[in-house]
């Protein structure tokens, strides 16, 4: 993955105290994850670092828009991200550990790769329904869809419904037939 190093905080030669840091998320992100769910986008992240001797805790803020597909119109549908999180992170020997409040990391560690952390962050982020707003969807393919009636819905899942039942009875039909030519050969 490329964008391994560009999200990454040398946080050993940090003092005790408190640091910001700013990163910049592109499409890059989300091609490396080689996902459909999100084609690209724009975000900045704002971290804010707290360091003690014990562990790092971290204010995480990203705000921007990424490109998804409409759920509507299948079109590409820009979707603001607005995300404020906290991450606790703590040394230990049993590492790899992360159970999204809390990150564990080896003491030997140099660096805080938070990588994952802001890509899933983002994905978190989005909403249920991925939709343009009101008027901006792709008309022709609005066009394209067939609204029905109360009625004509009721009436095709009882079509359907029957069609099943009368299936079933056939195949029912069909066991019992085949078990009668089996017995009547025995």
């Amino acid at each position: 993955m490329e964008q391994i190093g560009l999200y990454k905080i040398a946080y050993k030669g940090l003092k005790v105290g408190s640091y910001d840091f700013d990163f910049k998320v592109d499409n890059a992100l989300f091609e490396a994850y080689e996902t459909e769910e999100i084609k690209g986008g724009d975000c900045v992240v704002r971290v804010k670092l707290n360091r003690s001797e014990a562990m790092l805790e971290l204010n995480v803020t990203i705000e921007g828009e990424v490109i998804c597909e409409c759920d509507r119109c299948l079109e590409d549908c820009p979707i603001a991200i607005d995300y404020d999180g906290d991450l606790v992170v703590k040394f230990s020997e049993e590492t790899d550990f992360y159970d999204g409040d809390v990150m564990w990391i080896s003491p030997s560690e140099d660096m805080l790769d938070l990588t994952q952390y802001i890509y899933e962050s983002i994905v978190l982020s989005l909403p249920y329904s991925r939709v343009h707003e009101e008027g901006e969807c792709n008309p022709e393919m609005l066009a394209s869809f067939q609204e029905i009636s109360e009625e004509e819905l009721e009436a095709l899942e009882a079509q359907v419904e029957e069609e099943d039942v009368v299936a079933l009875d056939d195949r029912s039909m069909s066991i019992l037939e085949a078990l009668k030519a089996q017995m009547d050969k025995e």
